[in-house]
């Protein structure tokens, strides 16, 4: 089934927010429509299943990791209606100009990502993406702290938290990432 028109869908948040599971949920409906799905991921995002885009309560979805965002194109199927993209911010900026390349041509395009790196900075490409989306979902996690809704990721080295100046980009689950409130998200400066 064809669209109509092209629609970009972004769903942002911290870590542990659910934004993979949403994007899973849509991905699903979409295909119980009767939709050609089809997912691409990052491939250097491997926490889980390297061929699956997987939430972190363990429900997935069939993906194909690509290590630019420009080589979607040449994996892109003639009947695709739906894209799915997960982990939307470890991509180049490029990425913002394919997403509307994808709508003009009347996909619906479903991206999912952090808002916000460990810093609580924009991260990535996806303010320009949630600017040119038709529909933004902000999700919230808890926060590991308090138990308030968290926006914001807390990367910890060993135990504690990471120091501004660290990398920005490190792969990584609840072994080195925890949801946190503003008031309880740290990040000391050097």
């Amino acid at each position: 089934m064809k669209h109509h028109t092209g629609s970009v869908e972004v769903v942002a948040g911290s870590m542990f927010s659910g934004k993979t599971e949403e994007l899973i949920r849509r991905l699903r409906r979409a295909t119980i429509a009767r939709q050609k799905v089809q997912v691409f991921k990052p491939i250097i995002d491997n926490r889980y299943q390297v061929e699956k885009v997987t939430s972190h309560s363990g429900f997935d979805f069939a993906a194909v990791p690509i290590e630019k965002i420009h080589d979607l194109l040449g994996l892109l199927e003639s009947d695709t209606t739906v894209v799915g993209i997960d982990e939307a911010q470890f991509f180049d900026h490029e990425i913002v100009e394919l997403v509307a390349m994808l709508a003009h041509r009347g996909l619906r395009v479903i991206v999912a990502g952090l808002d916000t790196d460990f810093r609580g900075e924009p991260f990535g490409s996806m303010p320009a993406l949630m600017a040119q989306a038709e529909r933004v979902d902000k999700l919230q996690a808890i926060c590991m702290v308090c138990g308030e809704p968290a926006c914001r990721t807390q990367r910890l080295v060993n135990g504690k938290p990471a120091r501004y100046n660290d990398p920005i980009i490190i792969v990584g689950a609840s072994e080195m990432y925890e949801a946190r409130c503003r008031k309880h998200h740290e990040v000391p400066r050097d």
